[in-house]
């Protein structure tokens, strides 16, 4: 029988979040393997909770019952012009005058209610990963991929203009999320390429988008934690460059039709942690009898050299079968028993 809740599974809550540090750091074999997930869509939690989830604090609840021993929480930086969402009128930023023009959140209005909101009431064991959308993603959203491009090409002095007053908002806002004891690890999260290549040149990340995750990576180990980079894309070009010039100590965002978790962890495990794996395509469209196996060649294959945690190539969108997502973890949580 298909699962669709948590009851059905053999999950057992006993979170211990230095488990996943221990993957984390690569400082020793954990005695199982952990989860990690970059996040679980609403709509997926609350499909197998059966109940609304209508804050952070609510969400405790199935990442607790999930198994996992970590809690994804943002931080506020509310931008009044320019998204994923408002489109209605072009992208804001396309000249210098609209940059001068341009109004900038303030430093002050950063906010972190949610960290304030979980921390008190977070279960024994368990910690925050903290994490915001990128840098070069919140470029393309104030100015539009073409436009990135022809600043490229005619004012890359705008561009590095652009680029420091976004430097600015997130060196802040991780400052703030590290500065929390219940923050266990910070998330770089920038889908940096594509399925065949980056989505700008490697000298062009060099020059302009890595400077400001090496200044964020170097935050988060200011503070003693673990730097976690989920990208999206090919990112074989500019792979040493993220371990060996930002610094990060984990790997999170793999397809199959890039390069398959295993390979990646073949020229990559000496020297980071891998996170998750489980295509995401794969996921949706395998037989819960495939998820199981799948499962276990991660876990046999990855899980006993260490330094790996257990979860899918990107996230839990709401696409992903329930009966399927609750079978990678009921069989990652049979490997412990």
């Amino acid at each position: 029988m298909e699962m669709n809740s948590l009851e059905q599974t053999s999950i057992k809550p006993a979170p211990d979040f230095n488990r996943l540090l221990d993957v984390l750091w690569r400082r020793k074999q954990p005695d199982y393997v952990p989860f990690y997930e970059l996040y679980v869509n609403n709509p997926v939690m609350e499909s197998i909770l059966g109940k609304l989830l209508p804050d952070r604090i609510s969400t405790i609840e199935f990442y607790y019952r999930a198994g996992y021993d970590h809690l994804p929480v943002w931080p506020g930086c509310k931008f009044t012009v320019g998204s994923l969402i408002d489109r209605s009128t072009g992208y804001p930023i396309n000249d210098r005058e609209s940059f001068n023009k341009y109004p900038w959140p303030e430093v002050s209005s950063i906010t972190f209610h949610e960290f304030e909101a979980v921390t008190p009431v977070l279960p024994a064991g368990m910690k925050i990963i903290g994490q915001r959308s990128g840098v070069f993603e919140l470029l393309q959203e104030l100015c539009g991929y073409e436009n990135i491009c022809f600043f490229l090409a005619d004012d890359r002095k705008l561009l590095h203009e652009i680029l420091e007053r976004i430097e600015t908002l997130f060196v802040a806002m991780y400052k703030g999320m590290a500065g929390f004891d219940s923050v266990g690890a910070l998330i770089i999260s920038d889908d940096l390429g594509y399925r065949t290549q980056t989505l700008l040149s490697p000298q062009d990340l060099r020059e302009l988008i890595l400077p400001v995750h090496k200044k964020l990576a170097d935050i988060i180990h200011d503070h003693n934690k673990p730097c976690i980079m989920h990208s999206c894309g090919n990112l074989t070009s500019i792979m040493d460059d993220i371990i060996d010039f930002v610094g990060i100590d984990a790997k999170h965002s793999y397809e199959d039709a890039i390069m398959p978790v295993f390979e990646f962890a073949k020229k990559y495990k000496d020297r980071i942690a891998i996170l998750g794996g489980y295509d995401l395509d794969k996921l949706c469209r395998s037989s819960t009898e495939e998820v199981r196996k799948h499962t276990r060649s991660l876990l046999d294959e990855l899980g006993k050299c260490g330094g790996y945690a257990l979860g899918s190539g990107n996230s839990i969108p709401k696409y992903v079968p329930v009966a399927n997502y609750l079978t990678m973890l009921d069989e990652g949580w049979k490997s412990r028993l």
